[in-house]
């Protein structure tokens, strides 16, 4: 006999193909993956990174090494200049000079150094460095005038590569590291001006103020972005 049960039609589905294009991309595109994660990136540029933000915010880094190397060939010129005077005066007269044009040299070169690589300059570290730098050279103003008057001016060159290098020591201490070792460098150039004859002065600040400023100037400009 025949089935008089009604035969129930199969129903086949089909998957659904996506457009090629669409399947590329959902191919492509994860929603378990961050898209933010990249396990490309280079973790020594991460820590390169965080380094030198670190530094930017702690040390003081607006130090011009090509403003140093200016002060050191200016330097050299003022000490040629004033071994030629013919009197103790005409000869400081040289050196207050250099030091006018130093200081507006240096400040000129931090700026543009600043503004180059978006440092700040009067904030944070850069008070700091400023603090410890004048008092030593506002120690060094008074006690020129004082041993020049007192006709002990072949006195200054010690005195002002001692102060200068004190200077550089403490306010060197919240900048870039190569800074300290130039104010010791300097004290050290002191001692052997106390120590040594009174005719060698010029020489012992043409080779602090000048053979020093040229050697950590470049040294600061290679490592340090200029």
């Amino acid at each position: 006999m025949p089935d008089s049960r009604h035969h129930r039609p199969r129903h086949f589905r089909r998957q659904a193909q996506a457009p090629p294009g669409r399947a590329d991309a959902d191919a492509i595109v994860d929603p378990d993956v961050d898209p933010n994660n990249n396990p490309t990136a280079d973790p020594i540029d991460d820590l390169r990174f965080i380094r030198d933000t670190m530094e930017r915010s702690s040390a003081f880094t607006a130090v011009s090494g090509w403003g140093q190397v200016i002060l050191g060939i200016t330097a050299l010129a003022a000490a040629w200049f004033a071994a030629r005077q013919l009197s103790a005066f005409a000869w400081l007269r040289v050196w207050l000079g250099e030091g006018v044009l130093a200081v507006t040299i240096a400040l000129l070169s931090i700026v543009w150094k600043a503004n180059r690589r978006g440092l700040p300059v009067f904030s944070g570290p850069g008070r700091k460095v400023a603090f410890g730098l004048l008092p030593p050279l506002i120690a060094g103003a008074f006690l020129t005038f004082a041993l020049f008057r007192t006709g002990m001016h072949s006195a200054l060159p010690a005195t002002w590569l001692l102060l200068y290098g004190a200077g550089i020591i403490t306010g060197g201490a919240f900048s870039v590291p190569a800074v300290p070792v130039m104010g010791v460098c300097f004290m050290v150039l002191g001692g052997l001006a106390v120590l040594g004859p009174a005719a060698w002065g010029t020489g012992f600040l043409a080779a602090g103020f000048g053979g020093l400023h040229l050697l950590f100037g470049y040294l600061i400009a290679r490592r340090h972005g200029g």
